[in-house]
């Protein structure tokens, strides 16, 4: 259920509501609108409906909210969120770029792809300490070393690094070296995981599922949500089909989606959607028209050397014109790259 405040609620009158629900047992999530507060309450539909907030000093209007992802549904925030991180905005007018190789493979191969992706305009550096891997014979990642180098990069280009995070053991140890805790697609639904970042203070970009449907995929951030943490963005990264011309196929109409049902940011992975170079300059082009707040994108300095995914790597000079394509298609929509 929501609350809906009127637009000249005075804070004692916040106040003696959020008293009210708090005191029932109920779990209660704030969110101040440019016009009014919205009140979200969580708990037993049973103590929910015999609260007689309706009649309470202040109180416009309560509402249901019948889907079972109540924190990031617009229901709850009319208004498009827009997440900080380190100083840098996802979401509003601005489009993030993060990009990177898929692993990081040495100091030398990270240095070099950090200061491509910086020259090119990226705000954000990708790259793998810990790689989920299908074959447990595939590069498994450096670990806290590659988290070092991360880093390292970080002082050297002022790029905020994002990196995924396995699970809830290293929940901390991540975050002392990320400025964005990445949940990949085969943890989306790894519950404890979820709540392990909605506990910590650091913004989470959440993959889809390489299954998953969006209403699981909404889910999934309400678990985040729902502990605290209102620093999520979704990140669409393709979907397991029938089709196996392209490693995953990227669903575009998950951006129109998203931005219909709920206020968080939407980021495209046209990499990992694709698995093909010579289709993620395209996709992402799509993605920005199709209204994504940010792209994620593999870039390598030698993808023909790369580790991991070097088929679905630019190499710098395709990141440059990607980069120059879709700011062309973003000034169109009256956006920018962030």
């Amino acid at each position: 259920m929501i609350i809906v405040m009127q637009p000249n609620a005075e804070q004692q009158h916040l106040d003696k509501v959020v008293k009210r629900v708090t005191e029932a047992g109920l779990k209660v999530h704030l969110s101040e609108g440019k016009q009014r507060t919205i009140i979200g309450i969580i708990g037993e539909k049973r103590i929910i409906a015999e609260l007689p907030i309706a009649a309470m000093s202040g109180v416009e209007k309560v509402v249901a909210v019948t889907a079972s992802y109540k924190l990031v549904s617009r229901e709850f925030k009319p208004e498009d969120s827009i997440i900080q991180v380190g100083g840098i905005e996802i979401g509003g007018s601005g489009i993030a770029v993060m990009a990177g190789p898929c692993a990081v493979e040495s100091r030398e191969q990270l240095m070099e792809s950090a200061m491509i992706v910086k020259q090119a305009g990226a705000q954000f550096l990708r790259g793998g300490a810990y790689k989920p891997r299908t074959s447990p014979y595939a590069f498994q990642g450096l670990e806290e070393y590659g988290l070092q180098l991360l880093a390292e990069a970080r002082e050297l280009t002022g790029l905020k690094v994002v990196t995924e995070v396995m699970d809830v053991q290293s929940v901390g140890l991540v975050s002392e070296y990320a400025d964005m805790l990445q949940i990949g697609a085969r943890n989306m639904q790894n519950f404890q995981l979820l709540k392990a970042v909605g506990r910590s203070n650091k913004p989470v970009l959440l993959k889809r599922g390489m299954a998953a449907t969006i209403s699981e995929w909404l889910n999934a951030a309400e678990y985040i949500l729902n502990e605290g943490n209102y620093n999520v963005a979704f990140c669409e990264r393709g979907i397991r089909t029938f089709e196996d011309f392209t490693r995953n196929t990227l669903d575009l109409s998950a951006v129109a989606i998203i931005k219909t049902v709920s206020h968080l940011p939407i980021i495209v992975d046209p990499s990992h959607g694709t698995g093909l170079w010579r289709l993620v300059r395209p996709m992402a082009k799509a993605a920005i028209a199709a209204g994504a707040d940010g792209l994620m994108i593999e870039v390598h300095p030698n993808p023909a050397e790369a580790l991991s995914d070097g088929p679905q790597s630019l190499t710098p000079q395709n990141f440059e014109e990607l980069m120059a394509e879709t700011a062309a298609i973003a000034a169109v929509l009256g956006r920018r790259m962030a």
